[in-house]
């Protein structure tokens, strides 16, 4: 055991606040990319990857759904961080001087509104932390980020004002990873999520007939997404979540189901279900 987890992104990222939350014991690894994170725990330098799937504004994050069955790491929980963006700057800055702020490509227009409102020139960075540290090296009180309170204690920074989102309610959705991970037991009234890969083979009516099983076994599907995968466009790769537990009779009905009319099928992984979805 290595006691870490991985992340994509600098110190004081979102994915960064995930971890201290979901895993407050597990030194957090930063990763400069998705792929890295995934390397980490593939290769034994991390236990687990938090790893950002959906964001309730900006819909799903790219390059997941690629690496998920690359490097077939077992998905071990779900986790849901509000996203409250916050206005960083040096010593010395005021509100009312502030010309350009920098974040990233999808924090910029989840706060549009003070932006034009304030006249700001927006300027995309690699990511938000990331901005944060630019800003702290600039030394410059007419810049500044858009990023997390937590960037702001790392960097020295101070904020000029909190909650600068256009939308309450902005939640990223993160997914733990880890290798070779097993299927939990059941637990009596804990609601369980299962995941998994198929490919649809390329005859009329494939989808409707893989996913029969699951309306006939009354099971709830959470997630269908689809994608293409090795530049071909005659069938489409799907990734599925839906409400189960391998123990459950209807659970295995759906899969053998799934199984006739899929050409591949891969299983991402069992977990319980976050408390968020009930709230």
């Amino acid at each position: 055991m290595t006691n870490k987890i991985a992340f994509q992104g600098r110190p004081g990222a979102y994915s960064h606040m995930a971890c201290l939350a979901a895993f407050p014991k597990l030194e957090p690894l930063p990763c400069p990319t998705f792929a890295d994170a995934f390397r980490a725990v593939d290769g034994g330098r991390a236990d687990y990857a938090m790893i950002p799937i959906d964001n309730s504004i900006a819909g799903r994050v790219a390059d997941i759904h690629a690496l998920l069955p690359k490097f077939r790491l077992n998905v071990t929980g779900e986790y849901f961080i509000p996203v409250h963006h916050c206005l960083l700057a040096v010593e010395g800055a005021k509100l009312s001087g502030i010309k350009t702020v920098y974040s990233h490509v999808h924090a910029l227009p989840q706060c549009r509104r003070i932006i034009e409102e304030m006249g700001w020139k927006a300027s995309v960075f690699e990511d938000t932390a990331g901005s944060a540290q630019k800003v702290s090296e600039m030394k410059d009180t007419s810049v500044a980020a858009i990023a997390s309170a937590l960037a702001a204690e790392l960097y020295g920074l101070k904020i000029l004002k909190k909650n600068i989102e256009d939308e309450e309610g902005n939640t990223t959705r993160f997914l733990a990873l880890a290798k070779n991970a097993k299927v939990p037991a059941r637990k009596s009234g804990q609601r369980y999520i299962t995941s998994l890969f198929f490919q649809v083979r390329n005859i009329p009516a494939a989808l409707y007939k893989a996913l029969g099983g699951f309306a006939t076994n009354g099971i709830n599907i959470l997630k269908l997404e689809s994608y293409l995968e090795g530049n071909k466009f005659h069938s489409a790769l799907f990734y599925c979540e839906f409400e189960g537990h391998p123990e459950d009779d209807n659970f295995q009905h759906a899969i053998d189901e799934l199984q006739f009319f899929a050409a591949d099928i891969r299983m991402l992984g069992t977990y319980p279900e976050h408390p968020f979805r009930r709230e």
